[in-house]
């Protein structure tokens, strides 16, 4: 490894063992495996945390089998701060397994001050993906995903751009997230057409918001072939008993934009008891159940976790292996987790 790569440090060693135990999902019909947990870097990875922890806990996940870290351009703080993160990693340890990584990014949102900088445009899509590639210090991402529907720009113009990014060579398979059913479906189309097929949609799902089951998007993904990876199957630690008796101080309900303290009511409280009281009657946390309950829907690849340490991690990764669902906790499940519990209103 050294001879292969003499500029870098060469400070980690993978384990042997990373592939023993964490189930791999084919991503819908395509050729792509997926682990059944992939690692996001949405929050906890900006320049306000430490980067000997962040570098810990994309480590410890690699050691895991978790060779999926899911990025975007907006994740920080500051914009693009995750993405530099992880490309100091990679540059520092996981060089010699970048043919083992699964890099994602997204792109869609505002990222700059030019009204060209934002939105599913062309010259938006493909700028920020080059500047992706130059902060995560790599020659392609594994997945390239349109971050958000943008209702001002043709969908065929956001589908050529995403179809450019194959086509270059900066882009192995591409994907949408955030998508309602039918603007997924037409956008299968139109990557169809191009000779790109849609590999995967990332929606939000958990216990606490079904919307994949409601809308359809679950039997669609079915039926086109793509994969779902599916981010906040904890809705944002609502599913965990961090809130069952109050907001600790340092809680995302306290800093968050996505969270907010009246989305903790008593409605909540009483329907997460009743989960937690379930999951630690079949030997396991609310978290593990949540997970487990996500994993066990057939049109999802994989679930995308975050973490602020690797204890966290090693916890919540115990949900693959939770004793079977019977049927007398599906009837509980139903009956406590409830669409809409603690989403804003």
């Amino acid at each position: 490894m050294s001879e292969q790569y003499p500029h870098y440090e060469n400070v980690f060693k993978a384990a042997d063992t990373r592939y023993d135990s964490l189930p791999y999902r084919r991503t819908g019909r395509s050729g792509l495996h997926l682990p059944a947990v992939s690692l996001g870097l949405w929050q906890k990875f900006g320049t306000d945390h430490s980067y000997d922890t962040q570098r810990d806990i994309i480590l410890h996940a690699f050691d895991l089998g978790i060779s999926h870290i899911d990025n975007a351009n907006r994740y920080g703080p500051p914009h693009r701060a995750a993405e530099q993160t992880l490309g100091r990693v990679l540059r520092r340890d996981l060089a010699p397994y970048r043919h083992e990584l699964i890099l994602s990014s997204k792109a869609g949102g505002v990222f700059g001050p030019n009204p060209n900088l934002r939105g599913g445009g062309r010259k938006a899509l493909l700028t920020s993906l080059d500047l992706s590639l130059r902060d995560l210090g790599t020659d392609y991402v594994d997945i390239f995903y349109h971050h958000r529907p943008d209702a001002t720009t043709p969908l065929e113009e956001t589908a050529g751009a995403l179809a450019t990014a194959v086509r270059s060579g900066k882009a192995l398979y591409v994907g949408i997230s955030n998508y309602a059913p039918d603007r997924a479906e037409a956008i299968a189309r139109l990557l169809r057409a191009e000779g790109v097929p849609l590999l995967i949609h990332q929606p939000r799902y958990s216990l606490y918001d079904r919307g994949i089951d409601r809308d359809g998007l679950a039997d669609l993904a079915i039926e086109e072939g793509f994969g779902l990876i599916v981010y906040s199957p904890l809705a944002q630690g609502l599913l965990t008993d961090k809130y069952l008796e109050t907001i600790p101080d340092g809680a995302r309900a306290r800093n968050s934009d996505f969270l907010k303290p009246e989305q903790i009511d008593d409605t909540y409280r009483h329907r997460t008891a009743r989960l937690d009281k379930l999951a630690r009657d079949r030997g396991q946390s609310l978290a593990q159940l949540a997970l487990q309950w996500v994993l066990r829907n057939p049109a999802v690849t994989s679930a995308l976790m975050g973490a602020s340490s690797t204890e966290q991690l090693d916890h919540n990764l115990q949900a693959l292996r939770g004793p079977e669902f019977t049927d007398d906790d599906l009837a509980v499940i139903e009956e406590f987790g409830v669409h809409g519990t603690g989403l804003p209103a």
